[in-house]
């Protein structure tokens, strides 16, 4: 059974009936490398899991596949961070979201996101329309580059990066004298290291299966579940959160990040997997050279998006991927490029953003800057300044005040696996 498809007892749906009274009274009123994992070496399959799922996990834990033994999936995805990435302190730059890769000199740009609940993505379209009308959405990484979660488990192996192998080969070399060696060749054959590409496949494969199999990765076990289901009642702070969290002139969270039980029963996702273009503030932790930006979407290197006209192109440009907001709560950093290290920070940012733009926008030095400072002057004009809380300027008031935005973010926190009764750490 779909792992998402829980229905409410009745109790719980007329309780999502009385939040969504509420969030209209309250409008009314105003109201990714990182640190290495051990290489995996048991030969015991995970209950539950299929034969493949089981590789998978061995192989999504194994070190010993990157260039110099010190990188797994697992270093840059940590369980503990709902499976985003770990913010490692690396030299004097404390506060930049990744480790340098094996090769222990190349550092990437964008935080690790969250691979949680991304079960449920699609393949990259423009959804409802055509590339010139259509909402982009699905894709796998933050550019939407890969298709799928097999072809979006490939690229860390080879990415210098990352695991920082030089080629497939050389992955499946390194492969063929893991400890589990002889499991994948009982599954795949005898001899299918002798064919580095279809053994590559088989990775990529596994995975996937571990991904889609195991309940960690859609665990759907959050005190907002547990709410859904009626088996807890939200906090008075909680509960305000929610409703600001989807009032369309409060937060307006809901319109990327939906919170309500779908049609279907399946409980949300609190993402629409669209892109949006939000402006944020250059990281100058790791992006120090002041002539090279990252344009997202528009710049994946996919035949979908190179065989759009220049002006169609151009509009995707500085779009990245709505992450699920489910487990941010221990995220240590957040955006593409890992800028806010904090739930407050994140939701003060989008409250105040067009309010009081030098609180956010800062050049190396930490001096005001330019507002929308991590994108070239041609497509700052992308950047979302028609919906709330965006739609508003200096002077005006912010959607949010400093108590709403601290319900907003109790709220957010409500959002993480594993709660059993009591209160969950939060990076608020």
């Amino acid at each position: 059974m779909n792992p998402a498809l829980f229905r409410p007892p009745l109790g719980a749906t007329l309780r999502m009936i009385l939040v969504a009274c509420t969030s209209l009274v309250v409008s009314a009123c105003g109201g990714g490398g990182g640190a290495s994992s051990g290489s995996s070496s048991s030969t015991t399959q995970s209950v539950g899991l299929s034969a493949a799922a089981a590789l998978g996990e061995k192989i999504f834990k194994d070190t010993s596949l990157s260039l110099n033994g010190n990188q797994a999936c697992a270093s840059c995805h940590v369980a503990e961070r709902g499976h985003a990435g770990p913010l490692q302190f690396v030299g004097p730059n404390t506060d930049i979201p990744t480790e340098p890769g094996s090769d222990g000199v190349s550092v990437g740009g964008r935080m690790s996101p969250s691979i949680r609940y991304l079960v449920f993505n699609k393949p990259f379209r423009f959804e409802d329309g055509t590339a010139a009308t259509g909402t982009p959405t699905g894709g796998f990484f933050w550019d939407g580059r890969a298709a799928s979660l097999s072809d979006q488990g490939k690229a860390p192996f080879l990415n210098p990066k990352e695991m920082a192998n030089a080629d497939v080969a050389t992955v499946i070399t390194k492969l063929a004298a893991a400890t589990y060696a002889s499991e994948f060749k009982a599954l795949y054959g005898q001899a299918i290291f002798d064919n580095p590409d279809a053994a590559f496949e088989r990775v990529a494969l596994a995975l996937q299966a571990f991904e889609k199999e195991s309940p960690e990765f859609a665990r759907f076990s959050s005190k907002y579940d547990a709410f859904l289901r009626g088996q807890t009642g939200l906090s008075g702070s909680e509960l305000r959160g929610l409703a600001l969290f989807n009032s369309s002139i409060k937060g307006n969270c809901a319109a990327c990040h939906p919170s309500a039980i779908g049609k279907d029963g399946s409980f949300p996702l609190f993402t629409d997997f669209s892109y949006d273009a939000l402006g944020v503030p250059r990281n100058w932790k790791v992006a120090t050279d002041p002539t090279q930006f990252d344009l997202g979407l528009c710049d994946n290197g996919t035949d979908a998006i190179n065989a759009l006209d220049a002006s169609t192109k151009a509009a995707l440009c500085g779009k990245f991927k709505v992450p699920s907001l489910r487990n941010a709560g221990l995220r240590k950093a957040f955006f593409h490029n890992g800028r806010f290290t904090s739930l407050t920070d994140v939701v003060t940012f989008y409250a105040q953003r067009d309010i009081d733009p030098d609180q956010f926008y800062l050049d190396a030095n930490g001096q005001p800057d330019v507002k929308f400072n991590d994108l070239p002057l041609a497509y700052r004009g992308n950047v979302n300044t028609t919906e709330g809380p965006y739609n508003r300027g200096p002077g005006d008031s912010p959607a949010l005040n400093a108590a709403e935005i601290a319900d907003v973010v109790n709220f957010l926190c409500t959002l993480t696996d594993g709660w059993s009764g009591s209160d969950l750490a939060c990076q608020r």
